[in-house]
C-alpha cells in the first residue's frame, strides 16, 4: 500500500490537501506589497529571506470564497519546481495538519471532475475520539496544485 503525507489546510470552511513534497515551507502571514495590473489572483510579492517571492492568493485562483478574518492565515511557500522553477507561495485561510494517507483512504474522482475541478480525489480522514468533527470535516479535498499552476501559466 502506497502512503503518501499531504499537507492539511483550509479555504471557506472547506479541508484540503496538497502533497507535502510541493510545500517548502509554511509562514505566517506578512505583508504583501501589491503588484500593478496583475491578475486578480496574483496577491503580489514578499521579500523572503532576500528572495523575492510571488504569492497567489489560492482562494481566487480556484474561485472559491475569501475569509475576512486574517489572523489564522498562512502562505504555503512552493518548492520552486512545483511552480515552474519561480519562488512562488500560496495564501490559505489556516494549515492544520501532516497527514499520512493510504490508498484506502482516498476515494478517486472520475477522470473528467478531476480534469475540471483540479482533483486528485477525495479524502477520508480518520477520526479520533477526541476531536469534535462533523462528517463533511472528515472529508478533505486533495487538489492536483502543479496542474492548477501549470494552466495558470499557459493563460499568461
Amino acid at each position: 500500500m502506497d502512503i503518501t503525507d499531504v499537507v492539511e489546510f483550509e479555504i471557506g470552511g472547506t479541508h484540503y490537501a496538497l502533497d507535502i513534497t510541493l510545500a517548502r515551507e509554511i509562514v505566517e502571514m506578512v505583508p504583501i506589497t501589491p503588484i500593478p495590473r496583475a491578475a486578480s489572483h496574483i496577491a503580489g510579492i514578499i521579500n523572503l529571506r532576500g528572495e523575492i517571492t510571488t504569492i497567489l492568493n489560492l482562494n481566487r485562483l480556484l474561485g472559491l470564497p475569501e475569509k475576512t478574518n486574517a489572523e489564522t492565515r498562512k502562505i504555503i511557500i512552493l518548492v520552486s519546481e512545483a511552480a515552474n522553477g519561480s519562488n512562488t507561495g500560496i495564501i490559505v485561510d489556516d494549515v492544520h495538519a501532516v497527514l499520512r494517507v493510504g490508498n484506502d483512504d482516498v476515494v478517486e474522482m472520475d477522470e473528467t471532475m478531476a480534469k475540471e475541478a483540479y482533483v486528485k480525489g477525495i479524502i477520508r480522514a480518520s477520526t479520533d475520539e477526541k476531536t469534535t468533527k462533523t462528517q463533511d470535516e472528515n472529508l478533505i479535498i486533495w487538489i492536483d496544485l502543479q496542474k492548477v499552476i501549470e494552466e495558470e501559466v499557459k493563460k499568461i
